[in-house]
């Protein structure tokens, strides 16, 4: 059985981390541990949504364990061919996420008319420090999506995260390398002083960014 060790990983890693492996893995089991209870719900939603049997145990007071199984459906026996087909299957969507991972461009994956809105460099209300870090995983979250934005625009505080020392630079320049348009508002790189250090996608104006969101199909402001 296959374990994964997914302790001090932040959101949303133990959900990606699990589902990349439950795509490539042969075995029918996978175990994952986990050090809070809010992984543990994430981990038997997935499960849920991959109808596989699923498991939760906590260990200790910071040491949870999912643990995932395939199970075959009663009357329904295949032949040692059928199941290698299968097994070739789930490897070859493993082949095609990990080169997304690694930056491959695949243009057809966007969802063309969407675009993402981002107007800080946090995500939420209330806390900023707490902010920063969920808008970090959001645009992790981003790039393991199937479907993504056509265009992400930032602009305001959101300039922030296209330029030099942002934690959220390489998340979208993979993105940018799968196809998807970054624009950065130039009028907000100038107000922060930092035009000069822009990293990934290009300047944009005032009247872009008002055409863009017009006439998108659907606008996402986390």
């Amino acid at each position: 059985m296959k374990s994964i060790d997914a302790r001090g990983l932040p959101c949303p890693k133990p959900v990606i981390e699990a589902k990349k492996a439950l795509q490539v893995m042969d075995e029918k089991e996978l175990q994952i541990f986990v050090d809070n209870p809010i992984a543990v719900q994430n981990l038997e939603k997935l499960g849920s949504y991959m109808s596989l049997k699923t498991v939760a145990e906590k260990l200790s007071e910071h040491d949870y364990s999912v643990y995932f199984c395939r199970e075959e459906k009663q009357g329904k026996k295949t032949d040692k061919k059928t199941d290698e087909k299968r097994a070739e299957k789930s490897r070859e969507q493993g082949r095609e996420q990990a080169d997304r991972q690694e930056g491959a461009c695949v243009p057809d994956s966007r969802d063309h008319g969407k675009i993402v809105v981002i107007s800080a460099d946090h995500m939420g209300e209330g806390d900023e420090v707490l902010g920063r870090i969920l808008m970090k995983g959001f645009l992790y979250a981003l790039t393991e999506l199937e479907r993504l934005p056509e265009t992400i625009l930032l602009y305001n505080g959101g300039a922030k995260l296209s330029v030099e020392g942002s934690d959220s630079l390489e998340d979208l320049k993979h993105l940018e390398a799968q196809g998807v348009e970054i624009i950065t508002c130039g009028t907000c790189l100038n107000h922060y002083g930092i035009a000069d250090k822009l990293a990934v996608g290009r300047v944009t104006n005032m009247y872009e960014i008002a055409e863009k969101m017009v006439a998108a199909g659907s606008v996402v402001k986390p």
